[in-house]
């Protein structure tokens, strides 16, 4: 009689997943513990001995790596192998290379469409929510935190299941299409453009230079007290609109992605660009 993962047992390999995946991350095997955790209860079900489960742990704690939510397609896979390899349909060699050729392109696609085109999406409706009306500006975060993990939530327990169901043969003949390629591609582009308009809608920078000066009318007799007579910031956005929040964002992705500036690094030296000018927006008037 063929040995087969139960439903119960998919949807707990599916849960230590979605809730642990996290919980283990190091430098030495990247996800591969929480890989392990995840398959832990197939391999308790399809195997009998325990140096067969001993052995098949073993081989899920190697280094593996992906984009988490799209990712667990691997683990959809891996877990029809573990059932086809139970019945003696497969050998471990051929699970252990199937796992290290999926980290490629799983991540590429998670990385791409869940990294940088989903998430900045909601970004971005929630953040317009939030500024379009201040005494309702918790509505949006409170949408983010039931949105995210909602849709995280449907979008893996779907890819996990097409992963079991089509096993690798349908992986194989997903990237032998091109369609992997076109997808990642598009993804990737898609996601620039919405980064782009998140950074012009939402990053703001200003250059606290003005002249203020009084001005006599002689049309009308009179001197006209604190008039601007040059105002740098007005002056960009009239040759380049928005340059200097472009420039800011280009600036902290060649420090992060170039440099290899950390998150925290990055903060403190906004912080301090941002006391110098308000110090010299002060000083000169500018946010008189």
């Amino acid at each position: 009689m063929n040995k087969k993962i139960s439903e119960k047992t998919l949807k707990k390999s599916f849960w230590n997943w979605f809730f642990w995946h996290g919980c283990s991350q190091q430098a030495e095997s990247m996800l591969g513990m929480a890989f392990a955790q995840s398959m832990a209860p197939v391999i308790d079900e399809l195997y009998d001995k325990k140096e067969e489960k001993a052995s098949a742990l073993k081989r899920h704690t190697t280094l593996f790596n992906t984009e988490q939510q799209v990712g667990i397609i691997c683990n959809g896979v891996v877990c029809g192998l573990e059932e086809a390899n139970a019945n003696e349909e497969c050998t471990p060699e051929l699970i252990s290379s199937v796992k290290v050729a999926l980290i490629g392109p799983t991540s590429a696609i998670g990385d791409s469409l869940w990294v940088a085109t989903f998430i900045p999406i909601l970004l971005t409706i929630c953040l317009s929510i939030s500024q379009a009306s201040p005494s309702a500006s918790w509505l949006g975060p409170v949408l983010y935190m039931i949105v995210y993990p909602v849709g995280t939530c449907i979008l893996s327990w779907n890819l996990f299941k097409l992963g079991y169901k089509s096993g690798i043969e349908g992986m194989q003949g997903f990237m032998a299409t091109g369609r992997l390629d076109t997808l990642t591609d598009t993804m990737t582009a898609l996601g620039l453009i919405v980064v782009g308009a998140l950074t012009a809608s939402f990053v703001t920078a200003t250059v606290p230079f003005r002249i203020v000066k009084d001005v006599y009318d002689a049309t009308q007799g009179i001197v006209l007290e604190n008039q601007v007579i040059f105002d740098a910031d007005k002056m960009l956005n009239s040759i380049f609109p928005h340059v200097l929040p472009l420039l800011l964002t280009l600036g902290v992705y060649y420090l992060y992605s170039k440099k290899k500036w950390s998150p925290l690094k990055l903060m403190g030296l906004i912080l301090m660009i941002a006391c110098i000018f308000t110090f010299v927006g002060y000083a000169t008037g500018f946010y008189a």
